[in-house]
């Protein structure tokens, strides 16, 4: 994608009123690799998932593992979509406190933690991306079966989706670096204080139920299970918290968190 040089911080802007758009990002984005094209899983966060922390993996074990993985990359076709929003960072909501809201949108990002990855920003990446029904189908077919067979494609979907949610993430970084723009790093829902009632709206927000069909539960979750929905903040200068990556601090899961019993992390690979 080619950019015009952004423009700096207009008057309004200054103010407090979001910034506009520039006209190469306004338009929302489909990621749509055909079967056997999408990202390539790294079958070391796939150990990851199934817990792996330097044990012994048998051979037979370890040619499972690279079948299941194998297949699936033969097989994926991941959907995704994402679109760039003006931020307000002076609304209020309802309980009075400050909040992230995107113009043009439902949306509104509530906590603390979201509002200091974002009230800098001059814009917002929102992205959602799934694996389909087929591998939830696929899962659901091997729970009750073949446990082991089910456990390790758990493992490669889950690692499949962060390994698509990075594509997008990177497409976006792109083409936001050719309109001289820079990004923070992707914050979901139910990291630190930021509530998962936000996925309702940003799925609507992308139209993503229509385009991915993707859904959200009454719970707040996202159906199919191996989605993803993410925001990333666009700056004109140096990012805010650039090098401040995600922390175990603001985790709702600090004290019963099962990658921190592997002395690992969920966002190590990030």
């Amino acid at each position: 994608m080619s950019c015009a040089a952004s423009n700096p911080q207009t008057d309004a802007r200054a103010s407090g009123a979001p910034a506009a758009v520039p006209a190469e990002l306004a338009s929302p984005v489909l990621y749509r690799p055909a079967p056997g094209e999408g990202p390539t899983i790294d079958r070391a966060e796939m150990l990851r998932y199934l817990g792996y922390a330097g044990q012994s993996i048998d051979d037979a074990l370890a040619e499972r593992i690279e079948s299941t993985a194998a297949e699936l990359e033969g097989t994926l076709a991941p959907r995704g979509v994402r679109r760039v929003f003006p931020i307000d960072a002076a609304a209020r909501n309802e309980n009075g406190m400050p909040c992230i809201r995107l113009a043009g949108s439902t949306v509104e990002l509530n906590g603390s933690d979201i509002f200091r990855h974002l009230k800098d920003a001059r814009l917002c990446v929102v992205l959602a991306c799934t694996l389909g029904m087929e591998s939830e189908r696929r899962l659901r077919a091997l729970a009750g079966q073949r446990p082991l067979d089910a456990t390790l494609l758990d493992a490669a979907a889950s690692a499949a989706i962060e390994a698509t949610v990075r594509a997008m993430e990177s497409e976006a970084m792109r083409d936001a670096a050719a309109c001289g723009l820079s990004a923070n790093w992707r914050f979901s829902p139910g990291y630190g204080d930021c509530p998962l009632s936000a996925q309702g709206p940003i799925v609507a927000a992308l139209n993503a139920g229509r385009l991915i069909g993707l859904t959200v539960t009454d719970d707040d979750l996202l159906l199919p299970s191996k989605s993803v929905t993410a925001v990333f903040g666009l700056f004109d200068g140096e990012p805010h918290a650039a090098n401040d990556r995600p922390s175990c601090s603001i985790c709702r899961l600090h004290g019963a968190c099962p990658f921190r019993e592997r002395d690992t992390t969920c966002y190590s690979a990030l």
